[in-house]
């Protein structure tokens, strides 16, 4: 059972901001103190100070070991999953450090909290009363053994390890654990929805083809970092599923949201573009995972660059495009003349490649510019197939 002396609590208190292994040197020099403890206590409060605000900000919170906190959503994504789904009952199968179950508790009556790890069990006994989160029940088994024996629920959420025995990511399927897959038609027969949590390195074709009973997919980014894909099954899946594109802001901001379906995206039809406009237009992590690429184009009267270049252009400016946008400068070729031109006329520069035969790290040594500033080139390939540099500024 975790104990955690007052001692050790007043450390951590006075510590929190302290370099781990800096105090991990100094143990001796506090006989007094469970050091070990104090280190996990204060890596997860330096952890959740960005990863989870509002738990770092409650006085008592006890935190896990490095590996759950680095395998625990953040509050953003959890925010998100809460707002998708509500009902009486709720069973999160896979609890962990239970992120996700505190979030998603707050649109269900009654919640129980599923979690092979005993010290994790602990941990969310002791941290879930603290969070105002009573209606939320401990139980301390496998996964699937509890669902095998359940009764009806209105919801599950399961969020699949990801790792392998050695610690190495996987992100198939088959090779997480438990195997949803193999699961789903039990999953559907105990509960009316379920919510599951995957990799966003896992392709997305596949997991629609591995899980025919999906309602909807979110693909889900934070400040433009594809975190996590997000599927919901249901008895009577759509003909067509809609595929939301989602990326959230850690600061508060308007997410950007698009959505689509593959059916829409395979039938639709897109103007490509000879030469580059005004605007220069880079979609969000999401978008690029989801591949909505032509219906993009479509809903934003863009032209696309070229059919595997993922960038479009606009003579007029489109502000709501969910990504980045920039306002173009100069265009550039290849030849020495115009080469010379643009380095003498810049030092450094932020270099994105699209569709281009070299690397980000090759353009950069061919042409010696250094990181960074608030110059933007784009290396890419228009629909005729010319090759060219985009040189923008943020719009």
């Amino acid at each position: 059972m975790i104990q955690i002396s007052p001692e050790t609590q007043a450390f951590v208190l006075e510590h929190q901001t302290d370099d781990v292994r800096t105090l991990a040197l100094q143990a001796k020099k506090y006989p007094g103190i469970d050091m070990p403890t104090a280190i996990t206590q204060i890596a997860g409060r330096q952890i959740a100070a960005t990863k989870v605000p509002s738990w770092s900000n409650t006085e008592g919170i006890w935190y896990p070991k490095h590996l759950s906190m680095e395998q625990c959503s953040s509050e953003t994504t959890a925010r998100y999953k809460a707002k998708l789904l509500s009902g009486s009952f709720l069973t999160d199968l896979t609890g962990g450090f239970g992120i996700d179950c505190a979030f998603l508790a707050t649109g269900f009556q009654r919640v129980t909290y599923v979690e092979r790890q005993e010290e994790l069990c602990e941990i969310a006994a002791h941290n879930f009363p603290l969070l105002g989160l009573s209606h939320i029940s401990i139980c301390h088994e496998d996964g699937v053994d509890y669902l095998q024996k359940m009764s009806q629920t209105d919801c599950i959420f399961l969020d699949p390890a990801r790792r392998d025995e050695h610690g190495g990511k996987i992100v198939a399927i088959a090779d997480c654990e438990p195997d949803v897959a193999r699961l789903e038609t039990l999953l559907l027969a105990k509960a009316k929805r379920v919510m599951i949590k995957l990799s966003p390195m896992l392709d997305l074709s596949l997991a629609l083809q591995e899980l025919p009973h999906t309602m909807e997919a979110h693909i889900i980014s934070v400040d433009n970092e594809c975190k996590e894909l997000l599927l919901i099954l249901g008895n009577n899946p759509p003909a067509h599923i809609p595929i939301h594109c989602i990326n959230l802001s850690s600061k508060r901001q308007e997410p950007q949201l698009f959505t689509f379906t593959r059916e829409q995206e395979s039938l639709c039809e897109c103007t490509y573009a000879d030469s580059i406009g005004q605007f220069l237009y880079e979609p969000n992590a999401s978008l690029l995972k989801g591949g909505a690429y032509k219906s993009l184009a479509q809903a934003y009267s863009l032209a696309k660059l070229h059919p595997n270049s993922h960038l479009y252009t606009s003579d007029t400016l489109q502000s709501n495009f969910p990504g980045r946008i920039f306002r173009v400068n100069k265009q550039y070729g290849f030849g020495k003349k115009e080469m010379k031109e643009m380095t003498a006329e810049m030092k450094k520069a932020n270099i994105t490649v699209r569709n281009f035969p070299s690397s980000t790290n090759e353009l950069r040594k061919r042409l010696k510019l250094q990181e960074g500033g608030n110059v933007y080139l784009f290396a890419t390939t228009l629909s005729n197939e010319k090759k060219t540099l985009v040189q923008c500024e943020k719009a």
